[in-house]
């Protein structure tokens, strides 16, 4: 894709000195001051068309302030501090519209904090690619009642390739990833999506290539791990340790059960950050039952692992399996629990006896419910259900877990009403018990419901959940999926998008983020 330069030069006409400064306890500053715009580029990378690069330099050291102003008014506004001291700079600017005049606003900022320099640039960017979703809106919006930041859309309205967005609240694209002409990853199929790394970057990985990648904001692909020359392939999630090591679900090529038959998305594997070496193998059909079809009976797919996630409070790992349950595991591959119906569970390949290992649900008050056909998942208790085909996992700040349940084929009836939850579940693994906490989305039925995919966030600082039935859902313009963010303890919606695409297919997963790094 070629890049387009737009070459500037801004002269501060206004002394600086003639104003009050922004520190009133520090002297005015001496004389105006220039900052040399040396070009804009527009798409740096060639992947991503609502970015630029603007390159500048100045007589005097300092850092670089921006805003991109939005559309909306302030609520829409795209602000950064960069920290980048010095005499000269380079800034990525996230967050710019299509198809219009986006205002941006520079200011050097010295150590003392005062701004010492400013200029506005005009950015002008084309039309968005094709095939995105035909139709974006905001059924609810509350204006300063929503989580700042935009929200991180792996949408899957087109395949080869597959274009993550970045939406605000209004609906609006404000930042996307082409890499149509990309020479590997142009038919790009990130399954669960794109995630951001703690160094700010963001990270996914790729069926088609049979890689993992890293990449900067810009798209530019900055290390891949491949997983060709490993006999494992990539297929639906990519976590990061806090040591920076990568935990992945994957299949791994001639992997059979004990029946002869070739197995898929049954095992997880530890990647090395620094070396790409694998250091740690779960094989599920060692620790779980590879014959347990209580929910669907695919020999070869007897566990379809959909998420995964490390849990830094006593070094496990927890799997979610669309056909079986959610499982703890130890690094040894030792389960510490099983959330899932107790229908169906025998022993595993080491001759451990599985129901063990399964939590008992608790009613509100406390006391353990004991109906067998609760136990089992035939019938719903008043203060309990069990998830179906979930996925998502989270942990939440004071030790509970949050998924998003699908409900597909719920209490083993496809005929039942259809409904999708967010989920939150207090386990006590000393006691083997479970207790449902909260819940939200039984009561909008079909409305929000999603067989597939989907995703749940919570987000402390303002105490929201951001709910995410992304497939297959009815919307007015079509179907697709809903992004819904409500206050955890009223429930109110402060916003809801609701995405439709030609497919049917909304997204893998949404979240809130702030747009750069905090």
């Amino acid at each position: 894709m070629p890049r387009f330069f737009i070459l500037v030069a801004v002269l501060i006409s206004t002394a600086i000195g003639c104003r009050k400064p922004d520190n009133p306890h520090q002297p005015p500053i001496n004389p105006p001051l220039l900052i040399s715009i040396d070009s804009v580029i527009i798409n740096p990378s060639g992947y991503a068309p609502l970015t630029a690069l603007v390159l500048f330099s100045s007589t005097v050291n300092g850092k670089t302030f921006i805003k991109i102003q939005g559309k909306h008014g302030p609520d829409t506004d795209v602000e950064h501090v960069f920290n980048d001291y010095g005499l000269h700079h380079a800034v990525q600017v996230i967050g710019l519209y299509s198809e219009y005049l986006n205002t941006v606003n520079i200011r050097l900022i010295s150590n003392k904090g005062d701004t010492v320099a400013k200029t506005t640039l005009n950015i002008r960017i084309g039309a968005l690619p094709p095939n995105l979703p035909t139709s974006i809106i905001a059924d609810v919006f509350q204006p300063g009642q929503v989580e700042k930041g935009l929200l991180l859309v792996s949408n899957l309205s087109t395949v080869n390739p597959q274009i993550p967005l970045m939406l605000d609240n209004y609906g609006e694209v404000r930042w996307l990833l082409n890499y149509s002409t990309h020479k590997e990853l142009n038919r790009l199929a990130y399954n669960n999506g794109l995630k951001r790394l703690r160094n700010g970057n963001f990270y996914f990985g790729d069926v088609r290539s049979k890689k993992i990648y890293e990449i900067d904001l810009v798209g530019t692909v900055m290390h891949t791990w491949d997983l060709s020359k490993t006999g494992y392939e990539f297929h639906h999630e990519v976590d990061e340790k806090p040591d920076g090591n990568l935990i992945v679900s994957v299949t791994k090529t001639g992997s059979k059960n004990f029946e002869g038959i070739e197995t898929i998305e049954d095992y997880i594997i530890e990647i090395n950050r620094r070396t790409g070496a694998i250091s740690t193998v779960w094989d599920l059909k060692e620790s779980l039952d590879e014959f347990r079809f209580s929910l669907i009976e695919t020999p070869d797919d007897w566990i379809h692992v959909n998420a995964v996630l490390y849990d830094s409070t006593d070094n496990t790992i927890i799997v979610s399996g669309r056909h079986q349950g959610v499982i703890k595991l130890t690094f040894e591959n030792k389960i510490k629990w099983i959330l899932a119906t107790h229908k169906g569970w025998t022993r595993n390949r080491r001759g451990e006896e599985l129901d063990r290992f399964l939590l008992t649900p608790l009613a509100y008050d406390g006391s353990r419910i004991t109906d067998t056909a609760v136990l089992n998942g035939t019938k719903n208790h008043p203060d309990f259900e069990w998830t179906w085909y979930q996925h998502s996992s989270i942990a939440l700040p004071d030790g509970n877990f949050m998924f998003f349940d699908n409900g597909d084929s719920r209490n083993y009836d496809p005929a039942l009403p259809k409904y999708s939850r967010a989920v939150e579940y207090r386990i006590n693994a000393k006691d083997m018990t479970i207790q449902q906490v909260w819940q939200y989305g039984k009561d909008r039925g079909l409305e929000t419901f999603a067989p597939i995919v989907s995703s749940v966030q919570f987000m402390p600082g303002s105490n929201h959940v951001l709910f995410c039935p992304g497939n297959r859902v009815k919307n007015e313009q079509g179907f697709g999926g809903k992004i819904i963010e409500l206050d955890y303890v009223t429930k109110k919606v402060v916003l809801q998008l609701s995405i439709s695409a030609v497919i049917r297919a909304g997204f893998h997963k949404a979240k809130r983020i702030s747009v750069y790094p905090e």
